[in-house]
């Protein structure tokens, strides 16, 4: 058995089956690929997919119980050439980021110019995307970090530490019948077409949970990831808009009122998150840190040592976290 013929097996899993997108993704040849799977599924005795002629569908049982270890054993040794490279310069490098727009567009501008002021030859890579796409990068190993909130039913084998808390804002133009209401209500508001992030796809979605707890139904006339797409259609009058704290500029959004909704909705907590079992380089740390001061590298490496998320809750329940209101 090779760790080539590992990488193999993550990869076709990876690519939904697809062994022709697995081969083009490792940058080598179809039949060279199915080649080796079909040496590793006779070194083992045992067939690791279950097949519709030459199509893969799933794996099989014992597919499944190899696969988890073979990701074990790719990510020891993904962790143990992080640790060669931290040992022979600590400085260079790569970190990839996933992350939402929010995040990416309001609050990592300034984190990650300060990471560069003092690791300029780390090269930093952003990606952006939905909870659902966010989990499925850091769980493949696509991305070293995640900044993302809520979610955590989807990051299952991560440790996710809290980094801030923030609350929704509702934004209207100036000459909008709200601009001027002295209490906002969730009735007030559903009186108008509300224009919002997109739900989560595969969880409970707090924003209609709060309409539905008070037997209200949001008229919801647009979601986007993007809170600057969400701004652009309450200013040509599509509706309310509904954004998070950290997603208005005093300069930018002069022309918007913004009214405190935190009475209306939960609050909400993002953090940063990475795979159990990774290495992590000092600049991911130093990176942590910049993004959350309290993130330092005892409360980190205690985190890592926890046995699961409520022991890593508890690691931080008296700290007092930054809010965004």
């Amino acid at each position: 058995m090779k760790l080539q013929q590992l990488r193999y097996l993550a990869a076709i899993v990876d690519a939904g089956f697809n062994i022709s997108a697995a081969a083009e993704k490792l940058h080598l040849s179809q039949p060279g690929v199915s080649r080796q799977l079909k040496l590793l599924e006779d070194e083992l005795g045992f067939e690791l997919f279950v097949r519709d002629g030459r199509a893969l569908v799933k794996l099989t049982a014992a597919g499944q119980r190899v696969h988890e270890r073979a990701q074990r054993v790719l990510r020891d040794t993904h962790a143990i050439k992080a640790m060669s490279l931290d040992a022979r310069d600590s400085q260079r490098g790569t970190l990839s980021i996933a992350t939402t727009h929010t995040q990416a567009r309001y609050v990592l501008p300034p984190v990650i110019r300060e990471f560069r002021e003092k690791y300029p030859q780390v090269r930093v890579h952003l990606h952006q995307g939905t909870s659902e796409q966010i989990a499925e990068m850091l769980a493949s190993g696509h991305v070293d970090i995640a900044v993302a909130t809520g979610s955590r039913e989807q990051f299952a084998d991560c440790v996710l530490l809290p980094c801030y808390e923030w609350h929704r804002r509702v934004v209207v133009p100036r000459a909008h019948p709200l601009a001027k209401a002295k209490t906002l209500t969730l009735a007030k508001l559903a009186a108008y077409p509300l224009v919002t992030y997109v739900f989560n796809m595969t969880g409970p979605a707090s924003l209609p949970d709060a309409f539905s707890a008070v037997d209200l139904e949001p008229d919801i006339a647009l979601t986007a990831r993007d809170a600057d797409v969400i701004k652009t259609y309450v200013r040509v009058g599509l509706g309310v808009g509904i954004v998070a704290a950290m997603a208005l500029d005093p300069e930018e959004d002069r022309d918007l009122v913004s009214i405190d909704a935190s009475h209306l909705f939960p609050k909400h907590l993002t953090w940063v998150g990475f795979r159990r079992g990774n290495f992590l380089r000092r600049y991911m740390l130093d990176f942590m840190h910049q993004l959350a001061p309290h993130l330092d590298r005892t409360r980190v490496h205690k985190a890592q040592s926890a046995a699961s998320q409520d022991e890593i809750d508890a690691l931080f329940a008296d700290v007092s976290l930054p809010h965004y209101h």
